[in-house]
């Protein structure tokens, strides 16, 4: 019979085995996804942000792979494939507008973020999508937090009537500030870093039409206690996306998230709207990658 001390060295050998050879690990993950899995419950409205697929399909290819697994909606792509991916029945689900780096937390670029959300608000109510993306830009020399918060406001408050006319709702995204491996998994010097801080804005604007963009990456990254904030913050979230942690990569058994249940409390939350699957794909199989979320998703 072994003993428990030769069972616990080969099962660490074992682990560092498998810790020498992540591929044949990560390999094994994936072969644990139905290669013809299609989405079947539907009562997660999955979407994908588009700009994470890029290096591998241009943005109506990626439309075709994602009505054969069954997602519903993609953002992130160039306007120009709008009329396509809407012939294939996918909705858009975000329309993306002056970007995460000059935001209205600077001054300077009040005049530019007032101009692009406008334009964007007035191309989702074209489209018939009901969300546009806006974030709070990066930290610059000399900035005074809380005169930048008070600009951010009142910004975001010069556009919000157009927004409520229009019945579009402006998502705020709180990102990471913590991972600079990366210029699209972290981003140091974000003002909107906190999700806490981000809420407050939100709550200070006071209008249903302006929301938070609860990234569940970045809030893992960042903040933590993710079911707890889903279910603090559930009246003021207006849009969700993913992606594992660490590494904004795979929704696979490398990464801290269990998202089973985090998508359980959103839907207890009676959330209704997109969840937008936004990793970076690094298995061999991209498409395999994103089935393998989708199911993981379809709860």
């Amino acid at each position: 019979m072994l003993n428990r001390r030769h069972l616990l060295t080969q099962g660490l050998l074992g682990l560092g085995g498998l810790a020498a050879a992540p591929s044949a690990y990560s390999q094994l993950l994936r072969s644990e996804t139905n290669p013809e899995f299609v989405i079947k419950n539907g009562r997660i409205r999955q979407s994908i942000m588009g700009w994470c697929f890029r290096d591998h399909f241009n943005a109506v290819e990626l439309a075709h792979h994602c009505k054969a697994i069954g997602l519903v909606a993609m953002e992130g792509i160039p306007r120009e494939a709008y009329p396509e991916v809407k012939k294939l029945g996918l909705d858009i689900s975000l329309v993306g507008s002056h970007g995460f780096a000059n935001g209205p937390c600077n001054p300077k670029n009040r005049e530019e973020v007032v101009t692009k959300l406008t334009e964007a608000i007035d191309v989702a109510k074209e489209v018939g999508s009901k969300s546009v993306i806006t974030f709070t830009g990066m930290r610059f020399d000399g900035m005074d937090d809380e005169k930048a918060a008070k600009d951010c406001i009142d910004t975001w408050k010069e556009v919000l009537p157009h927004a409520e006319k229009s019945g579009i709702t402006i998502v705020l995204e709180h990102l990471n500030s913590r991972d600079d491996t990366h210029p699209m998994k972290g981003h140091p010097g974000y003002f909107g870093d906190d999700l806490d801080f981000c809420a407050e804005l939100i709550h200070e604007i006071g209008s249903p039409h302006f929301k938070l963009l609860f990234d569940i990456y970045h809030v893992s990254v960042m903040n933590g206690d993710i079911i707890r904030r889903i279910r603090q913050y559930k009246d003021i979230i207006g849009h969700y996306h993913t992606a594992g942690n660490p590494g904004r990569a795979e929704l696979d058994n490398t990464q801290e998230i269990n998202y089973p249940p985090i998508l359980q409390a959103i839907l207890d939350t009676g959330y209704e709207g997109f969840v937008a699957q936004e990793f970076i794909p690094t298995w061999d199989d991209p498409v395999l990658a994103l089935r393998n979320a989708a199911q993981l998703c379809d709860i």
